[in-house]
């Protein structure tokens, strides 16, 4: 069972090939997404993360997840030496840049504990994937940053993560934290494969701000291998990235 729908500003998908799943399965991973929304949309007046940038709410009375997400933030942001910072330029705090990743991998374990064996979730271009399809890995496609239709590598994955980061298709919505008014235009892609989306995606977001040494950031990060595309289309890949490549 597949379904697509338009959620936190983007279409996410949710595959599941086991024979035992029910509508309502998937009613309860887009539930999911619509609550994340709810909470962590800074384009929604009634969110919680609009009425803390509102200064509408103490860190006293900040709910559970948000108290999480803030604490993986900083996390986050001390093991990239300060590369990536939910604080953006204009003082807002926007946690997007790690909340996606968080929640496809908060669904995935709600597929896993409803004891799913085999399935899929792709929210914006990042992925989560589990088990096989039909007795084959999952595969999943890198899109050519110049050309969307295109892709440019298939990848082959099990229980890993896919994130990806770049300009291509939102803009110049990624910063460099440490020097806010650069502009990043050395490259236009880097694609994280993780031990999961959660991981993949906060270090994608991280290691595009860093421009091409972020490509040295990955090959570095023990379980994690990347992909990044630079403004002239030339590929640069971590050591062992291509043992995921089907083509």
């Amino acid at each position: 069972m597949k379904q697509t729908r338009l959620i936190m500003g983007m279409p996410i998908t949710v595959e599941i090939t086991d024979l035992a799943v029910e509508q309502k399965d998937l009613e309860a991973i887009f539930s999911y997404f619509q609550y994340v929304d709810e909470k962590f949309s800074t384009y929604k007046e009634t969110s919680e993360i609009t009425k803390i940038n509102q200064h509408k709410l103490s860190e006293a009375d900040y709910s559970h997840d948000m108290k999480l997400v803030f604490d993986l933030c900083n996390e986050t942001k001390n093991l990239t030496n300060g590369y990536f910072d939910i604080l953006n330029p204009q003082g807002i705090h926007d946690p997007s840049g790690l909340v996606k990743g968080w929640s496809i991998f908060n669904a995935a374990n709600i597929l896993k504990e409803k004891g799913f064996t085999s399935f899929y979730i792709e929210a914006g271009g990042d992925i989560q994937a589990h088990g096989q399809k039909s007795g084959k890995n999952w595969k999943v496609g890198i899109r050519n940053p110049f050309n969307n239709n295109e892709i440019i590598k298939v990848l082959n994955i099990s229980e890993e993560g896919v994130a990806t980061s770049g300009t291509y298709i939102r803009g110049q919505h990624i910063y460099n934290p440490l020097d806010k008014k650069a502009a990043l235009n050395d490259i236009v892609s880097f694609t994280v494969i993780g031990p999961n989306i959660y991981e993949a995606d906060r270090f994608a977001t991280a290691a595009f701000a860093m421009g091409k040494k972020g490509i040295d950031f990955i090959e570095q990060l023990k379980g994690f291998e990347g992909y990044m595309v630079d403004k002239d289309g030339i590929a640069t890949m971590t050591s062992n990235f291509n043992k995921y490549i089907l083509s």
